[in-house]
């Protein structure tokens, strides 16, 4: 007979519980990543710019209106990607607790089944002890009696 944790369903269904929520937090890990190059390539391009315009003055009306509106752009898409990235960030943090809870949850079990398990090998040692001790016991009386 072997040990048979009866809540062992309910362990399966936390375990994949638990990792759906790892593939949760790897994708909103994955999404933080994509925010934050994407931040970082806007804020080099206004950099750029910026030098460009101090190096190359410009010209004419024309010119600077061109580079006023690419400089505003990059301004719009540089917040807006700030955002996201603030988004990201709250999407991964709150991913990260569902990850912890999930885990707490299935460790639970696990340490309940560890436990259980314990107590039934503890049981079954006692009652092996026991079948010994019977099958010496009859050995002894059939030696003393013979």
């Amino acid at each position: 007979m072997s040990f048979h944790f009866a809540m062992q369903k309910v362990l399966d269904y936390r375990q994949q519980l638990e990792e759906e929520a790892k593939i949760k937090l790897s994708q909103a890990q994955t999404r933080v990543r994509d925010a934050e190059t994407r931040v970082t390539e806007l804020r080099e391009l206004i950099d750029e710019a910026e030098r460009k315009a101090r190096e190359n003055p410009v010209l004419n009306a024309a010119e600077f209106w061109i580079g006023q509106q690419y400089m505003r752009g990059l301004s719009e898409d540089l917040a807006s990607s700030e955002t996201q990235l603030k988004m990201a960030y709250s999407l991964r943090d709150e991913a990260q607790k569902v990850l912890t809870l999930r885990a707490i949850d299935k460790n639970m079990l696990v340490k309940l089944k560890e436990r259980q398990k314990q107590s039934w090998d503890h049981a079954e040692k006692l009652k092996e002890q026991h079948f010994n001790d019977e099958i010496a016991t009859i050995r002894h009386q059939k030696t003393s009696i013979g």
